[in-house]
């Protein structure tokens, strides 16, 4: 391993002193902490593309390459042992830009302890102390029914003694409860041999495998030998526990007759440089273990790589140490070196397909749960991914904090309003909403009408000095956006304010010039977003355009009635608020509102019309 001065050779110089060889490289920012460990075929070819000006780089990258200030190197004799080596250093030094597993969350497992009488519990820590570990369970609950069906099925001791044979032999113990109640033979005193016990061990333990057989065996040999020897109480019990097992046998999830031993792994990318892996493994036929971790995908990495390094430390930190020897994947791994033995298959169709299916569904379920815990914990953070995302939907320069949308809103022509809805950072700002009445259209002309409100809207915004929207939304097709259009180019604002078009179907959006509609993504967070905003200029508008329709019939009926002006209808509403109550008054009060005169013709008008 080279350890370079570098406080008077530069980067250039030492990627020019880099060998052509396989092996693994450094990177030492100026704190001195390896920030990031690569493999390469080709030392100085690889290290040196970091330094090439190339628009293919992430800003991740960029990022990194900005902080190097030393690359250290190993040489090793081939690309597979730099892959071992890489692996090695990787979780030895957590280096800040490389694919690390996230995921803290400590699994539930079944430990069947290595002594004498094993004794079955549960555990959430894994440790290499020669007992047998199974799981882990995606849920304690899981856990716990699987544990109660062992113990309801299996009589096994669940005390803390020590059942050391010198113990036992000088009689330290007398037995419990449960041996009186018949779910321990009592080994401690003598009543059930070690070799009994073992095989009741070994039941339990290919339960815990998947395989239901030799224990659906062994309580029916106890059942018929207990039948026979007329003991029908204790045939009854075996009975029950044979019920137990076909209880659980009809709560497992039974995957297929013909897939035996599988594993299957799934992968979900983000694009905040986050990753999901979720593991199913399927033991004669059935689903025994369902977990998901998080990662963080590191700079420069494959999706392939990231599936690599993640089935690895499911298989070590997860999996027991085991793995199928047929594993299903959406796509093959980096490099198989890594597990001998096993065949990769990535599925095109039928029951393998479906198991895919299922576990990619498990990890969405696992994000959504991580990232609502998180925007509990951190709004703030939810609101920048939500900006970001929309940014990158709706192909925007920025991230759309202040949305604006119009819709127009008439009934055959009749009271047409319009209403603006404002939303800051995804949420709505009721106190900026606004309605318009349109003043210069005559009829239903959603064309016009949307020119003239958007047209009203920014005019006064620009003289005002006020800030323009991030993104700009009428709700309606190509004409509607055309119309809005053209006010953006006469007032000169089209290059700064995006703007498009809602079409009927919720997730069609016209682009300005564009004759073909862009589709939203049906399960992405930025649909929802707009179809609230749209929800809102519909609810806005509707409630204006009901108003004004009431208020204009209103004052039609009291304006039929002879004699009477508009500063009387304005006292009468005042005072009585609705016209039902103006009918049904008295004339007394009448009288002392608006004199008995106009109280008379008030009156004479109602009872002609009832």
């Amino acid at each position: 391993m080279n350890t370079p001065e570098t406080e008077n050779i530069s980067l250039k110089e030492q990627v020019s002193q880099l060998p052509f060889s396989p092996g693994v490289y450094q990177f030492v920012d100026k704190s001195g902490t390896i920030i990031y460990v690569g493999k390469a075929k080709s030392l100085r070819k690889r290290v040196s593309s970091y330094f090439v000006n190339s628009r293919e780089h992430s800003a991740k990258v960029r990022v990194l390459v900005r902080q190097i200030v030393e690359i250290r190197h190993i040489v090793v004799d081939s690309e597979s042992d730099a892959l071992l080596l890489e692996n090695s250093l990787i979780k030895t030094l957590q280096p800040r830009y490389n694919i690390l597993l996230k995921d803290d969350k400590t699994y539930p497992w079944i430990v069947v302890r290595r002594e004498c009488f094993p004794r079955v519990e549960s555990t959430r820590e894994l440790r290499r102390d020669g007992s047998h570990y199974f799981g882990p369970y995606s849920s304690i609950m899981m856990q716990r029914s699987v544990l109660e069906f062992i113990r309801e099925v299996v009589p096994l001791r669940t005390c803390k003694l020590n059942l050391s044979p010198d113990r036992i032999a000088h009689g330290r113990y007398t037995v419990c409860l449960q041996y009186h109640l018949g779910n321990c033979k009592g080994p401690c005193v003598g009543a059930q041999s070690e070799e009994e016990y073992n095989r009741l061990i070994e039941m339990v333990v290919s339960v815990l495998k998947g395989d239901l057989r030799p224990v659906r065996q062994y309580l029916e040999g106890e059942m018929g030998r207990a039948a026979e020897e007329l003991n029908f109480e204790t045939a009854q019990r075996y009975k029950q526990r044979i019920d137990a097992l076909d209880n659980y046998v009809g709560k497992s999830v039974i995957v297929s007759s013909k897939i035996i031993d599988t594993d299957v792994f799934t992968l979900l990318l983000d694009d905040e440089d986050w990753a999901w892996c979720n593991f199913v493994r399927i033991r004669h036929g059935s689903i025994v273990g369902v977990s998901t971790v998080k990662l963080s995908t590191g700079v420069d990495s494959t999706k392939e790589e990231v599936l690599t390094l993640a089935i690895q430390h499911i298989v070590e930190q997860i999996g027991g140490g085991e793995l199928a020897r047929e594993v299903v994947v959406p796509f093959l791994p980096s490099t198989t070196l890594l597990f001998d033995g096993v065949v990769f298959t990535v599925p095109k169709r039928g029951e393998k397909l479906d198991l895919l299916k299922f576990s990619l569904r498990n990890a969405r379920i696992y994000r959504a749960e991580q990232l609502k815990n998180q925007e509990i914990k951190n709004p703030e953070r939810h609101t920048d991914r939500l900006m970001a995302a929309m940014k990158k939907e709706l192909h925007l320069r920025h991230e759309p904090r202040h949305i604006e949308c119009f819709d127009n809103s008439n009934l055959q022509g009749t009271n047409p309003v319009a209403s603006c809805v404002v939303f800051r950072d995804g949420k709505p700002s009721r106190k900026e909403y606004r309605h318009f009445n349109i003043k210069t259209v005559v009829g239903a002309n959603d064309f016009a009408s949307m020119r003239e409100i958007v047209s009203r809207r920014y005019t006064r915004v620009l003289a005002e000095g006020g800030d323009l929207p991030d993104l700009v939304i009428v709700d309606g097709g190509k004409g509607q956006l055309s119309s809005a259009m053209s006010v953006f180019k006469e007032l000169r604002i089209a290059d700064k304010v995006p703007l498009v078009g809602l079409a009927e179907r919720l997730e069609e959006i016209y682009f300005p010039g564009d004759p073909e509609p862009y589709y939203l993504s049906r399960t992405g967070e930025p649909l929802k977003v707009v179809c609230h905003i749209r929800d809102e200029a519909h609810r806005f508008g509707i409630t204006f355009h009901r108003q004004k329709r009431s208020k204009a019939f209103i004052h039609s009926e009291l304006e039929n009635i002879p004699g009477i002006g508009a500063k009387t209808i304005e006292t009468l509403l005042k005072h009585f608020r609705t016209v039902e109550k103006v009918r049904t008054s008295n004339i007394e009060e009448l009288n002392g509102l608006i004199g008995p005169a106009k109280a008379r013709k008030v009156k004479d008008f109602f009872e002609k019309k009832s």
